[in-house]
């Protein structure tokens, strides 16, 4: 059995029973304790893409934890796996975690965790994160330092907008990317821009998908366009 499955298996079980936990343990405290209503959390989605290439799934939380802390937890599970199992380019497990600690009522926070990769490794992390959400505006932005060889500075995006089209529908649009700097060499690692257009009706949302990722310093690049489908819990 391979190694890397086992671990990775590992560490997105005990992310996933920390996340049931919090997500738990808040919804126990807001029964208990109703509190002043403050801005809505996000939700948490669940997507997957059926690309031209690729299979692609997504899991993001964001979750305090509890109604009035000043801490949340952040983690971001992506999973690639290409149709042709001849070809290796961008199959990848990546598991960014951090905890933040928000500062002040305008959605920034520092932050400090890990990521782990199946091509690289697991590295620790530190950073700054500012977050904004509404019915209609999803946006966090998150700039990391990995704690490794190559001495990562990762900029992080994910911006949704969501306006209702009528009483059911909604339209849902998204733009997400990530650039990775290797700061020991002054070279690009990882970079990718993530589109997403489609409609929305309460926790359902689908439609149209385009990926646009590029690995190493030579900016290998790799495409997938297909459709997507996505619960919000």
């Amino acid at each position: 059995m391979n190694y890397k499955s086992i671990t990775y298996s590992k560490i997105l079980i005990l992310l996933l029973g920390l996340i049931n936990g919090m997500i738990s343990s808040a919804k126990a405290q807001e029964a208990a304790s109703p509190a002043k209503p403050g801005p809505p959390s996000p939700p948490i989605p669940l997507e997957l893409m059926f690309g031209h290439e690729q299979l692609n799934f997504q899991l993001i939380v964001k979750k305090k934890f509890s109604p009035t802390s000043k801490f949340d937890l952040l983690v971001i599970s992506v999973f690639s796996e290409n149709w042709n199992q001849e070809n290796n380019l961008g199959n990848s497990v990546v598991i960014p975690f951090q905890f933040n600690y928000n500062i002040g009522k305008k959605g920034f926070a520092i932050a400090a965790g890990g990521e782990g990769n199946s091509v690289v490794g697991f590295s620790p992390l530190v950073g700054l994160e500012h977050s904004y959400a509404s019915k209609k505006w999803l946006a966090i932005t998150v700039l990391n330092y990995l704690i490794n060889e190559e001495q990562d500075l990762k900029l992080f995006g994910l911006y949704e907008f969501k306006p209702p089209i009528n009483e059911t529908w909604s339209l849902y649009s998204r733009v997400q990317f990530v650039y990775n700097l290797g700061l020991a060499e002054n070279q690009h690692n990882r970079s990718f821009l993530y589109l997403r257009l489609g409609l929305k009706k309460g926790p359902l949302g689908f439609g149209l998908g385009a990926n646009w990722d590029q690995y190493g310093s030579e900016k290998v690049a790799k495409d997938n366009f297909g459709v997507f489908t996505r619960w919000e819990f």
